[in-house]
């Protein structure tokens, strides 16, 4: 059954001269013989239940993300972005100055320092993730870098960026 509702409009027109009418249009069951009309029971069916399926990939999800978080981290000469990429073969750590647009260190686990030393062939774990974050601090205090902004790359903070991170910070490297 449906429930009354009523729809007023504001209605001024030239043939009524200028003072504003009021129209109300009102909705609801129709009375017959003073009791609300029914509807037979086959008419009367039960909402439809639609269900659309997620249109973004996880990529989608992580790239937006990261333009959500680069519009509040940005990288400059005192204190440049330390930017991470993480797929499922290789972790990559940049430090790059976006007002000159220049990467001015970088490590990765393709680098052959950190690549001979670890066997894996699943993927980076945590321990190389740790040995990146070394490799990307050492790097940046012998070039003069001391502060960075950590920029996540839309990842959850969270294993291997956890691990970049506070390996990085251990090693000298302030953010």
């Amino acid at each position: 059954m449906a429930t009354a509702a009523s729809l007023s409009l504001l209605h001024q027109s030239a043939f009524l001269g200028s003072s504003p009418h009021k129209l109300s249009v009102s909705v609801g069951p129709k009375l017959v013989g003073g009791a609300p009309l029914r509807w037979p029971q086959q008419q009367q069916q039960p909402p439809l239940l639609i269900v659309e399926a997620k249109t973004q990939s996880r990529r989608e999800d992580r790239t937006a993300r990261h333009s959500r978080i680069r519009k509040k981290v940005e990288g400059t000469p005192e204190r440049p972005r330390l930017c991470v990429f993480r797929s499922n073969k290789h972790l990559h750590v940049q430090v790059i100055d976006d007002t000159k647009m220049h990467t001015l260190a970088s490590a990765s686990t393709m680098q052959k320092s950190i690549s001979e030393q670890f066997d894996y062939s699943s993927g980076p774990t945590i321990e190389v993730a740790q040995k990146v974050g070394e490799a990307i601090a050492k790097t940046c205090l012998e070039k003069g870098i001391t502060k960075v902004a950590f920029d996540r790359g839309g990842y959850p903070y969270h294993g291997r960026v956890k691990a970049l991170a506070e390996a990085a910070r251990a090693h000298g490297l302030g953010f």
